[in-house]
């Protein structure tokens, strides 16, 4: 019994799988290269803003703005920056964090429109193979005159085919990637949003 095994599949598929590889190799290494990010980015220390509010109620900004540089997270430099404003309205402050934070969100989105076209294109990539390898099966249908048969058709559509299931696959794979990014990164955002208005209110606290 004749088996189907995944290297004569991709060589069946011809050039199309070239590209669609590509996308497939690419999408995984955005995914595990955005995850290590993310994942450096979400840890935080829980005594961070504990120290932060002692410092700026004792007026020690610069011990406040070198504890910030340390620790070197999204977060972090989101109270930099606000620190580095004390002393101007808390409108302007307040700008300075939120700008910082869209530039540390926009930071952590790098390659995910990549991954967002993959999963879009990929699939219609993969369409467009089989469409090309159905008009050569029947290319080769009508070549063979007399000795046309089922045999000839078959194997050129099966071959089509797998181009489809490819382009399906690298869709899939990119789309999953894409979620659970996203889902990571709102999560982080949540944070940011929690610790800018954490430090806005620390601004407006009585000193001890």
């Amino acid at each position: 019994m004749t088996s189907l095994s995944l290297w004569s599949l991709v060589k069946d598929g011809g050039f199309i799988m070239i590209p669609l590889a590509l996308l497939l190799l690419t999408s995984l290494y955005i995914f595990i290269e955005r995850c290590i990010v993310l994942w450096r980015a979400a840890r935080e220390d829980p005594t961070f803003m504990g120290r932060i509010r002692d410092y700026v109620h004792e007026g020690d900004i610069d011990s406040a703005i070198s504890l910030c540089k340390k620790h070197s997270t999204p977060y972090s430099r989101l109270i930099l920056k606000g620190l580095t404003r004390i002393g101007r309205p808390m409108n302007d402050v307040l700008v300075a964090v939120e700008n910082t934070g869209n530039i540390e969100v926009t930071n952590l989105t790098k390659g995910f429109s990549w991954l967002s076209t993959t999963a879009a294109g990929a699939p219609m990539l993969g369409f467009l193979g089989t469409v090309v390898g159905m008009i050569e099966a029947f290319f080769s249908l009508a070549s063979a005159g007399s000795a046309a048969n089922i045999t000839v058709l078959s194997s050129g559509i099966y071959q089509a085919l797998v181009t489809t299931v490819a382009g399906l696959i690298v869709g899939i794979v990119a789309l999953f990637a894409y979620n659970v990014l996203v889902a990571k990164v709102n999560r982080i955002m949540n944070s940011l949003e929690q610790k800018s208005m954490e430090f806005m209110d620390l601004l407006n606290e009585p000193s001890m």
